[in-house]
């Protein structure tokens, strides 16, 4: 049975989130994936680098892109973690319906991303060999 498939520009769901942070982390993961985001962040450094000799390139000078660029780069971590999250819990909810979907797949596939080490080794070598096999 298909259904429709409602797509949000912001959040990738025809529904949004009442969590502020899923709402916060999605606009701001777009916006700093856009041409205007490096824009910015290239003139900050650029007004940075050409203020060096107005501050007579002092210790001071070195510690504010230092202390900022640090501090972007610490928030965006867990910016891009939450985000990388959403969207990998996505696919494999997208990859287990595909799965499920198919009479001849493995079912336990569909929830494979829960398994060890150990049986996802297995469970590759597994497919390899039906590859080979199918190839043959």
């Amino acid at each position: 049975m298909r259904g429709s498939l409602p797509v949000s520009t912001l959040t990738g769901s025809g529904t949004r989130s009442r969590h502020w942070f899923v709402r916060f982390s999605a606009a701001i993961a777009h916006w700093a994936g856009t041409s205007s985001a490096f824009v910015v962040a290239a003139l900050v450094v650029m007004i940075w680098a050409v203020s060096g000799p107005l501050f007579h390139y002092s210790d001071t000078w070195q510690l504010v892109i230092n202390t900022g660029t640090t501090i972007v780069t610490f928030l965006m971590v867990f910016l891009i973690q939450n985000t990388q999250n959403r969207d990998t819990k996505a696919l494999q909810v997208k990859l287990s319906e595909l799965i499920l979907a198919l009479e001849a797949a493995n079912n336990r596939m569909a929830s494979i991303e829960n398994a060890s080490p150990e049986e996802l080794d297995a469970a590759e070598a597994d497919i390899k060999e039906r590859a080979k096999e199918d190839a043959s």
